[in-house]
């Protein structure tokens, strides 16, 4: 009987543990192809919040890459000036904007800035982030501890590093940029 007992509670662990992990994995779907991307809301619960409750509800949804610097990080997620497909829509002023959603305070941690890594973008004040995130070509080290690593590319990151590249006398802004198809939990 004990033995019984001992792998149902095995069995509805491993159930509770996939629908948990399942749960904090979402699909950046992009031009050249889908990537996974696994949330650490146990590294920055507030930040995982909001990028699932914008993802969700279409808000990253056709919003632009525009920023890329080639070796570094590509950028997006200002909701409200980078959507290609919304009446605010200025490519100027991509970048500038964010959500309707209050600004969150810093979750900083000890997770690196590796390749395949997504940040949170924020201005100088560290409690400045809001929506823009970016994500990472290649280790960043001088980013560590400065601002709020949210998730990791799982698969796919071959199709990040097919996202068209800004200009580099112009701090990565990009002419005709690539986008965020759907961005959406698993």
């Amino acid at each position: 009987m004990n033995k019984v007992l001992v792998n149902i509670f095995i069995l509805f662990f491993l159930i509770i543990n996939q629908s948990i992990a399942e749960e904090n994995i979402m699909i950046l779907k992009l031009k050249d192809g889908d990537v996974k991307i696994e949330l650490f809301d146990d590294v920055a619960p507030n930040h995982v919040k909001r990028i699932k409750e914008l993802a969700d509800s279409g808000k990253y949804d056709n919003v632009v890459f525009h920023r890329v610097i080639d070796g570094f990080m590509a950028q997006t997620g200002d909701v409200k000036f980078g959507n290609s497909e919304s009446k605010d829509f200025d490519l100027r002023r991509s970048g500038m904007g964010g959500s309707d959603l209050p600004d969150l305070k810093q979750e900083f941690s000890s997770v690196p800035h590796e390749r395949g890594t997504l940040s949170m973008a924020r201005s100088s004040d560290p409690d400045s982030a809001n929506s823009q995130f970016f994500i990472c070509f290649k280790a960043a080290p001088f980013l560590d501890r400065q601002y709020t690593v949210f998730g990791k590319v799982l698969e796919g990151m071959e199709f990040i590093d097919m996202i068209k590249r800004g200009d580099d006398s112009n701090n990565g802004a990009v002419t005709d940029p690539d986008k965020i198809i759907s961005f959406k939990s698993l």
